[in-house]
Parts: C-alpha cells; structure tokens; sequence
C-alpha cells in the first residue's frame, strides 16, 4: 500500500494541479500548504482502502501502521519546505481526527454525503484563509474516493492472489 501511495499520490496532485481549480487560491508559498493537505488527505484514502478491505481488526491495524512508517520513512524534509517529521506526523494526526469524525457522522447527515464533507474539509485546508471552489471540492473529494476505492481492490487483488 505505501508503494501504491507514493506512486499515485503525486500524480494525482499534479492532475489536481493542471485542471486549474487550485491555480486561484494556492499562488506561491500556498502552494506548498495545498500540497502537503493533499498529502494528508490521500494517506487517510488509503487508511480507509485498507479498513475497506480488511475490515476492523489487528491485522488492518498492523498493515496501517506498516503504511505509516513506509511513508514516514520515505519522508524528506527538504522536499517539503522544511517540514520536520514531528510536524508532518502531528498534522496527520489532526487530520485524521477531523476526518474520522466527518465519517462516524456519515451515519447522522447520510452516508451520501461523506466524499462532498470530505472534500469541503481538505479543500478548505488547502486553500485556507481562501474560500475554497466548490469545483475544488468536488474534485479532491472524488479523487479521494477513487483512492479509497482503489486502495480497497488492490488489497482484495492481492490477498486474492
């Protein structure tokens, strides 16, 4: 799953990039905020494809650590702005409370709209103290659930194989 992560996840930032939605509210040193939103945001997709897949047990619990620790290793300060690891992983935390909660709550305001409270909640991170398109949100939370999804089918491939 790390492997698929640190594949997809930047060619799906640069697609997020080239349809423009992020262009208006992201110019220079937001840029790099969006970014590192972005990355949060496909590393709990793929959190919730491993769930999917595997459902709530220790093993999923291992195979998410074993995710985390892939990716934290591969983590390069100077790549992204100078960002430590403490940094970088208390933001993940923060994160994931947030969206964990827009999930349990899925059950409360309809499961339906989950992928749209999603992507208002990234959105509004990467472009913040921007007011966030709702073409951004939109987009970002459709390519979360396509990584949610796909992350989900290649466990089943794989264990399937």
């Amino acid at each position: 799953m790390a492997k698929l992560f640190l594949e997809i996840e930047p060619r799906l930032f640069f697609d997020l990039e080239e349809t423009g939605v992020l262009s208006a509210a992201t110019d220079g040193p937001l840029e790099a905020q969006a970014r590192r939103e972005w990355e949060c945001f496909a590393l709990y997709a793929c959190v919730r494809g491993l769930v999917a897949a595997g459902g709530f047990n220790r093993e999923t619990a291992a195979a998410i650590d074993a995710l985390h620790e892939a990716v934290l290793d591969a983590w390069q300060p100077h790549e992204h702005s100078g960002e430590t690891l403490e940094a970088r992983r208390q933001l993940i935390a923060e994160r994931y409370a947030e969206y964990g909660e827009i999930g349990q709550a899925g059950g409360k305001s309809g499961a339906a709209t989950v992928t749209r409270r999603l992507g208002e909640a990234a959105a509004r991170h990467m472009t913040a103290p921007a007011e966030a398109a709702p073409e951004l949100v939109e987009l970002v939370g459709a390519l979360h659930e396509s990584l949610a999804e796909g992350s989900a089918d290649a466990i089943r491939r794989e264990e399937g194989s």
